[in-house]
């Protein structure tokens, strides 16, 4: 989970009454209308963080503390799965490695597979610093070592892999060294390779789970995650990002930081909770997961998305079960050009679930030289904020 830094400043906006008292829940269809005084800020009051889909990470936390374990954690948050195993492994996509090559350190153990041909090799114990995959001149792919200089050792037949029998191999990335778990392979792409780390579903999460939620919050809260986290994995290994990898390693998939990211704590939980996933039809469910509900999860694309009441997300350590920032009335000019000087903003959708009728589906921007219509998930993005589930409060005094 990552927190967003908020702006402070001082705010004014004048509500315009519709016909909705404030605070009361409001139909998907209504409106919501506020006077923008000519003022330097806008304060927007706010409930949770992310998408709201599936288990609140902070729900998670909050329904551990009031007892509950990781198998109640999980199904509330996706009612109607079943449980299920997955094993095998998985391929990530490393971004941090942007180098046309696969450079990492020598070890024991240390070898190279030929993908095509599935000839494994030991590497020799020859006094290299480093060992590298990269494309030869002619266009095959060349193993080479670094001894006072680069020198060749070897050409495959096509792709190829580095392995240390399960040991972590340090890759050499331009940010620094970062060890990994399994095989680390040169993909061929155009213009280069892209580097992939081949190594078991077990050992991904272990470097997944601890920069998902904090290792050591309640072992029933880091158990679902490494359940959901599982159960995500599993979905999107059946549904490839590529034909080279199956996964990436941010926030698009999932975030996974190696073994240098592992934790013990972490690494117990996804022990204790080996092989289990959730399952709809058969097949692994798409557990998203979001940092806070604020109260109410959101529907996702599949109905064990529900919205629903969240009771375990608002617990005393929950930072941004509500929340408060303001926004320069000039950066919102600035990103909406076509509203000129702003004078109104309206909420015309929301999806009707939880304070202020809930999150905001889109929105109205009206000013001295037009109306721009925005979609709750567009004012989000383009202002940094935390979630769609917010509203405009008036100035105090």
């Amino acid at each position: 989970m990552r927190l967003l830094r908020t702006v402070a400043a001082c705010a004014l906006v004048v509500p315009v009454l519709t016909g909705v008292s404030a605070g009361a829940a409001s139909a998907s269809t209504s409106t919501d209308r506020w006077r923008v005084a000519r003022a330097d800020t806008v304060t927007i009051t706010g409930r949770g963080y992310g998408h709201g889909h599936g288990m609140s990470q902070y729900g998670a936390e909050g329904a551990a503390r009031q007892g509950l374990s990781h198998r109640r954690i999980v199904k509330f948050y996706y009612p109607g799965t079943r449980w299920g195993v997955s094993k095998g492994r998985v391929t990530v996509q490393i971004s941090a490695d942007t180098t046309d090559d696969v450079e990492v350190l020598p070890r024991t153990r240390l070898g190279i597979t030929d993908l095509t041909t599935g000839e494994r090799t030991l590497l020799p114990d020859n006094g290299a610093k480093r060992w590298r995959i990269k494309r030869a001149p002619d266009g095959d792919l060349r193993v080479s070592y670094h001894a006072r200089k680069w020198r060749g050792w070897r050409d495959l037949a096509g792709e190829g892999e580095f392995y240390a029998g399960g040991a972590p191999i340090t890759l050499v990335t331009p940010s620094g060294l970062r060890p990994y778990r399994g095989r680390l392979r040169a993909a061929v792409v155009p213009g280069g390779v892209d580097t992939v780390n081949d190594l078991t579903l077990e050992s991904y999460l272990k470097g997944v789970v601890p920069l998902e939620i904090p290792a050591t919050w309640s072992p029933a809260a880091v158990r679902a995650q490494a359940v959901a986290a599982r159960t995500y994995a599993s979905h999107e290994r059946a549904h490839p990002r590529s034909t080279d990898y199956q996964l990436c390693d941010t926030t698009s998939c999932q975030v996974y930081g190696g073994y240098a990211a592992e934790h013990p704590a972490s690494n117990a939980a996804v022990d204790a909770t080996r092989r289990q996933i959730l399952t709809v039809d058969g097949r692994a469910a798409f557990t998203q997961f979001a940092s806070s509900s604020g109260g109410w999860t959101s529907a996702g694309s599949v109905p064990y998305l529900t919205a629903q009441e969240d009771p375990y997300d608002g617990w005393a350590g929950n930072p941004v079960h509500t929340w408060t920032t303001e926004v320069e009335t000039a950066r919102l000019e600035r990103t909406w050009p076509g509203v000129g000087r702003l004078q109104r903003i309206e909420v015309v959708a929301r999806d009707g679930n939880g304070q202020w009728g809930g999150r905001v589906r889109t929105l109205r921007l009206t000013g001295s030289s037009g109306t721009v219509t925005v979609s709750g998930d567009a004012f989000r993005s383009a202002l940094g904020l935390r979630s769609t589930y917010l509203t405009f409060k008036p100035a105090a005094g």
